[in-house]
């Protein structure tokens, strides 16, 4: 009993406290990895000067960033694909934290902004981050628009639901390239097979892939409250022709290749059971990718640049929907559903709906080091890009030659039975396999 009451208190810290971190711009992430030493630093966008810059003028995207796009290969029995968040916008209002009605009606992305006025009295201004979008329909009842739509077999494209594109200069040859992905609802996961918990409605996910002159470094994927970060040599690649201006050309690029996770969206390096953020081969909580359908978001995208203070679109379809979208700061979803809602569930370590995330601008993209944010677990505060792959566990689990064994596979060695479960206690949130991650890749 002791055992299950440490464990149902971690994943309630985990499902609970440390989502909710996710969500806070304010988080420094800011130490270099040891690869970035002997190149010239990375810096936040409020530092560069004419003599620093990597791109030549605001709204511009190098096709490097185009070429290097990651492909996603969604779980083969999603359920909520990719959504257009134009189209999302229309089934919500604008809502205060206290229950405030701000916008009504049928809302367009040119409504969201930083502030809003009041309704009942225009001389009062609300930030948008005490706001948050209020569904009119019944989300419980899983409405059409918020299925989303499938990519094309042949193309991967998915022509009903761009991906969002953000570049950020960050000086000295350094581009960072955000790709957003958006779903408009999280399934979350089943614990011992109840559930799900932890469902949302809205859901951004993105991923970061880091530029040296011209040439891709890094890349960092979002999961949950966290990421994986990798060496761009070190993740999976796949041979694709080069697309320009959407046409095909007879040039063939190696892209990379991340994998989402079904229902929640996690991006994972590999294919196969991933526990939530911990480093060990079982989790009550857990994710499951394959290689299911292919989405290639450079096919279909809204491109912008982001200097740390203004936002800048790169083509007309970007000036026709606005940017004020993007400033918006509230939650792009309802909120958690009272006790009192019959929809609503709960167990010791979750609720079955709580509320939805925030959007691209505040997750950090002023940052100089790779990681979103630190997890409370890293008590080192360093953010160091893996040279192997995390493989999966489970029955569909891959094993070939760029994916490496996870160090807490290390316990299946351990005999007796109870001695091992003293060390599965003795390491729970990895400190050690974190240490051995750290100097060994």
């Amino acid at each position: 009993m002791i055992l299950i009451s440490i464990l149902l208190t971690l994943f309630y810290v985990e499902a609970v406290v440390v989502p909710w971190l996710d969500d806070d711009p304010f988080i420094d992430v800011t130490k270099p990895s040891k690869q970035e030493l002997g190149f010239p630093p990375v810096l936040p966008p409020n530092e560069i000067t004419d003599d620093t810059r990597s791109l030549p003028s605001e709204g511009f995207i190098p096709d490097y960033v185009l070429k290097h796009c990651p492909l996603v290969h969604l779980y083969s029995e999603e359920e909520y694909w990719p959504t257009d968040v134009s189209e999302f916008i229309h089934h919500f209002r604008v809502m205060t934290n206290e229950g405030k009605l701000l916008r009504n009606g049928t809302l367009d992305l040119k409504d969201l902004k930083e502030e809003f006025l009041d309704l009942e009295d225009p001389q009062e201004v609300v930030e948008s981050s005490d706001t948050y979008l209020s569904s009119l329909d019944d989300f419980d009842k899983d409405p059409r628009w918020m299925l989303g739509h499938k990519p094309e077999y042949s193309s991967g494209r998915i022509n009903d639901a761009p991906a969002v594109l953000i570049v950020v200069d960050k000086g000295n040859g350094w581009v960072d390239a955000y790709w957003f992905y958006f779903y408009a609802f999280n399934l979350g996961p089943f614990i011992m097979g109840y559930g799900p918990w932890g469902n949302h409605v809205g859901d951004w996910e993105h991923s970061l892939v880091r530029f040296y002159e011209g040439e891709p470094k890094y890349l960092w994927m979002s999961a949950h409250g966290g990421g994986g970060c990798y060496q761009f040599d070190a993740i999976e690649k796949k041979k694709r022709y080069n697309y320009i201006h959407g046409k095909p050309t007879p040039e063939v690029v190696e892209r990379p290749l991340i994998f989402s996770a079904r229902g929640t969206h996690a991006n994972y390096a590999s294919v196969g059971q991933h526990a939530h953020d911990v480093p060990f081969f079982f989790s009550a909580l857990s994710d499951f990718t394959d290689r299911g359908p292919l989405w290639d978001p450079a096919l279909n995208f809204l491109g912008y640049t982001y200097n740390g203070t203004n936002v800048t679109p790169v083509s007309k379809r970007e000036e026709e929907l606005g940017t004020s979208w993007l400033t918006y700061k509230g939650r792009w979803g309802d909120k958690q559903l009272p006790w009192s809602d019959p929809r609503q569930r709960w167990c010791p370590v979750q609720w079955r709906y709580i509320e939805g995330p925030t959007g691209p601008l505040t997750k950090n993209l002023e940052r100089t080091g790779l990681c979103q944010r630190m997890k409370w677990g890293n008590i080192l505060r360093v953010c160091t890009p893996r040279r192997t792959i995390k493989r999966g566990q489970g029955l569909d689990a891959e094993r070939n030659d760029m994916v490496g064994d996870n160090c807490g596979v290390l316990l299946y060695r351990i005999r007796p039975k109870w001695l091992r479960s003293l060390f599965r206690i003795a390491m729970w949130r990895g400190v050690a396999c974190f240490l051995m991650d750290y100097f060994t890749g």
